[in-house]
């Protein structure tokens, strides 16, 4: 990730991220960027389709919504912080909001209440380490991390004290009912053979 940008001491903004051009993509997590680029494979979009697919077909007529990348996700470290301060915005894979208050035309401002992110080889770090964090640190109830080559799903679920636990795992054949969203099941294997 060598852009300048990523090795710069300074704090970056949402005001900031506002001004990169459109044809880049960018996350900050604490006001440190982070170059999204290259676009993602193939085989990650595919996943990325048929998880929207199934998860919207389930929300149809619900509150909740369900959102792919590109969708920004500012997480402000207090209530009340303005756009131009936030200094973490995010891009999900797949973000699933239930609270309409938080959506507006600039994307979500708040926590997702399930975020889903397929591994690339340029982020997987970024989305095991980092993102793994942050999301606990601002209450994301559920995180799932998908490894398209492993064909394997980890659900970490937010305990009462705030953190992740031991994440359940899931093969390709597995079904995962998905309490948080009413009866909502994704079927792996229908995911993976796409």
């Amino acid at each position: 990730m060598g852009n300048p940008l990523e090795k710069s001491d300074h704090k970056w903004t949402y005001a900031d991220y506002c001004t990169w051009p459109d044809e880049e993509r960018w996350e900050l997590i604490d006001g440190v960027a982070y170059s999204m680029s290259p676009a993602p494979s193939r085989i990650h979009q595919k996943l990325s389709g048929e998880l929207f697919r199934q998860i919207s077909n389930h929300l149809h007529g619900r509150q909740c919504e369900v959102y792919a990348a590109p969708f920004d996700v500012r997480l402000p470290d207090f209530s009340g912080q303005g756009d131009a301060e936030i200094g973490t915005v995010v891009q999900p894979d797949i973000a699933v909001i239930c609270d309409p208050e938080k959506l507006d035309d600039r994307g979500c401002k708040g926590a997702p209440d399930l975020v889903i992110e397929i591994l690339s080889p340029n982020t997987a770090e970024h989305d095991l380490k980092d993102k793994f964090y942050l999301y606990q640190r601002v209450g994301v109830k559920e995180y799932w991390v998908m490894h398209p080559t492993d064909r394997t799903t980890m659900v970490f679920k937010l305990d009462d004290a705030g953190a992740y636990g031991r994440p359940d795992v899931y093969g390709s054949r597995d079904r995962v009912e998905v309490p948080l969203l009413g009866d909502l099941v994704i079927d792996l294997a229908e995911l993976f053979a796409a």
